[in-house]
């Protein structure tokens, strides 16, 4: 029981930790284009949602998180505007039924999306492309109106403009704005007494385009054509998903922190599960590693070599080492230990000369010597553990 308790006790704390590491790091921008109403992101539109009362000051903002279909059915809105805007939506002959229904009574719908999908697509005879020209600067775009058009076109970077119809029903569009190649970019179907706006750039009006001046002013110029009713719906189906989706592991996995934490707690358990089976098995019987004698062997020998006191030839040995690591690692010749010698060793090494004339000197006292006293081996030691750290 008592580790258990250890393994719970550091689970915890290795939870507390992750959790918190993750908490300060610092965020990369998120480039994901959500365009939810809520989202800081650059491709939110937190701040088309602040500033949307300015644009139709006379319009209270409905959420819908419903197909069009449940949205309108029922309904009989006779002064309201839809606005939708989302990478892709997705409409079938029931949605566009209602939607056409809600237009005929005199309200009008307002679209910004890369993809009408296919029905909508069919149906109203459109198709869509991106301008050839990729660049960090845009193809320039402007409107057709001369009473919102603007003398110098718009420029957006990252090519936010770049959508355009390459095909239209020209009997029933009224082209509203333009790119500089020609290609339509905004346009006006009428439907009875409503119309139905469509924008193929929906990044024209997020966060990080409506940040500067001009993609303020073209969002407000392209939102302006929405009459100021008393109800602007504004959906968020396309975008978010219908509302009875929710669940509690889809907040978790919404966002990366929580999710992260969702998988060591889940790997956390796992484990755990895993030790208490391993607890609950017959015991093993613990096998004792064969001991290491190498510290043993090198005791033996040390005592050997101080029984014998034979001085001489251990100095001469740890000389033999030394000569032999000086020529594997600075590719010297150490036949003699001379100045000529001491200065090459110098400079190959980079160790200070004192520390290698002071070798040098014992090592040549030790040459000329019949027989090696205790202080001169212990110097020779000293001068070569100096050596070997220094080197």
């Amino acid at each position: 029981m008592k580790g258990l308790r250890l393994y719970l006790i550091g689970s915890a704390i290795a939870v507390i930790a992750y959790l918190v590491a993750q908490y300060y790091k610092p965020q990369p921008t998120n480039w994901t284009p959500t365009y939810l109403k809520e989202d800081k992101i650059p491709y939110g539109l937190y701040i088309l949602k602040q500033r949307i009362t300015d644009i139709l000051p006379g319009a209270k903002v409905r959420v819908s998180r419903q197909p069009v279909y449940n949205t309108l059915k029922g309904q009989h809105f006779k002064s309201s505007s839809y606005l939708l805007v989302a990478g892709s939506i997705n409409m079938d002959s029931l949605d566009f039924a209602q939607l056409k229904n809600y237009m005929n009574q005199g309200n009008s719908v307002f679209i910004a999306s890369f993809n009408l999908g296919r029905f909508l697509s069919r149906a109203l005879k459109t198709e869509m492309s991106t301008a050839v020209l990729m660049k960090e600067k845009g193809t320039p775009i402007n409107f057709v109106n001369p009473a919102v058009k603007r003398a110098q076109d718009y420029v957006f970077n990252k090519n936010l403009g770049g959508m355009y119809f390459s095909r239209l029903d020209s009997a029933k569009v009224t082209v509203l704005g333009k790119n500089a190649e020609g290609g339509v970019n905004f346009i006006k179907y009428t439907f009875g007494k409503g119309a139905l706006y469509i924008l193929p750039n929906p990044q024209l009006l997020s966060n990080y385009n409506l940040l500067g001046q001009s993609g303020a002013d073209y969002a407000a110029k392209a939102l302006s054509y929405l009459p100021d009713n008393e109800t602007l719906i504004w959906d968020e189906y396309n975008t978010r998903g219908n509302v009875d989706d929710e669940s509690p592991l889809r907040v978790f996995f919404k966002y990366d922190q929580l999710r992260w934490a969702y998988y060591l707690a889940l790997v956390s358990l796992i484990v755990f599960v895993l030790f208490e089976i391993k607890r609950r098995q017959r015991v093993i019987p613990i096998i004792e590693p064969l001991r290491n004698t190498s510290v043993d062997f090198v005791k033996v020998v040390g005592r050997l070599y101080y029984q014998q006191r034979n001085h001489t030839d251990l100095a001469q040995k740890k000389i033999n080492y030394l000569m032999e690591y000086i020529r594997s690692n600075y590719r010297l010749k150490t036949t003699v230990p001379d100045q000529e010698f001491e200065a090459a060793l110098v400079q190959r090494s980079g160790i200070d000369p004192e520390t290698i004339r002071a070798l040098i000197q014992i090592i040549q006292t030790i040459n000329h010597s019949e027989k090696v006293s205790d202080e001169q081996l212990i110097e020779l030691n000293k001068c070569i553990e100096k050596f070997y750290k220094k080197a």
